[in-house]
């Protein structure tokens, strides 16, 4: 399998192209920042330089020819301001797809945020509000494409922690328990072998089912 990984320099991005790299996949990962090649590269990755912001679909197409699937693991990051929240975190996940119909490629999927389809808590302040809106104006960009094979996946509050390898994984809203990214990254590999679960929006919280079950689970049509 090739999967080329949007927002190639984060956190989770780096686990998934580990995980598929070393179990034989082809991994392309896209960075803005040429400083970061080498940390995509150590994963067993290749790395593209090409910023999401300033790039039209035609510019990222090149890099996802002969992709089975694409991620969008990108984002605007801490510290960053509202307006940046459109321009990566919806804006940019727009690009990727549209990018992705140029070069043939069907397979997305979207990591995104638990908690988007409740009113954003203003007392957090305006990024927040932006973040929230921004995830779930993605969401909905996405969703309504007939030209994607779209899985959203939304975990709740992410951790460093190393992983345990059991989530709880749903296609309807669960109980907010925090999640590492090792176990993320996993289950977006999991889910890139899972074509069944194209179609589906994820609630991916921390649990007690093994990864593998889960992602079976909610192809067939179950929660866990």
């Amino acid at each position: 399998m090739r999967t080329v990984i949007a927002g190639g320099h984060g956190k989770i991005a780096l686990r998934l192209a580990t995980l598929l790299a070393n179990q034989g996949h082809e991994v392309v990962g896209v960075v803005r920042n040429p400083d970061h090649v080498a940390d995509v590269e150590q994963t067993g990755a290749k790395a593209v330089v090409l910023d999401l912001e300033k790039s039209a679909a035609a510019d990222l197409a090149p890099a996802l020819k002969d992709a089975d699937a694409v991620v969008f693991a990108a984002g605007a990051g801490p510290g960053s301001t509202a307006e940046r929240k459109y321009t990566v975190d919806r804006a940019a996940a727009v690009l990727l797809a549209d990018a992705a119909a140029l070069a043939g490629v069907r397979r997305y999927l979207l990591v995104s945020a638990t908690g988007v389809d409740a009113e954003p808590d203003a007392s957090r302040g305006e990024i927040w509000v932006a973040y929230v809106a921004a995830k779930k104006a993605a969401e909905d960009a996405l969703r309504g494409r007939a030209d994607l094979d779209l899985t959203i996946l939304r975990p709740g509050t992410l951790t460093d922690d190393p992983g345990v390898g059991k989530v709880a994984l749903s296609t309807s809203a669960i109980p907010r328990v925090d999640v590492t990214r090792d176990d993320t990254a996993a289950v977006l590999a999991a889910l890139l072998e899972a074509p069944g679960t194209a179609g589906l929006t994820l609630e991916l919280m921390g649990g007690d089912d093994d990864i593998v079950g889960a992602v079976a689970s909610v192809r067939g049509g179950g929660t866990r």
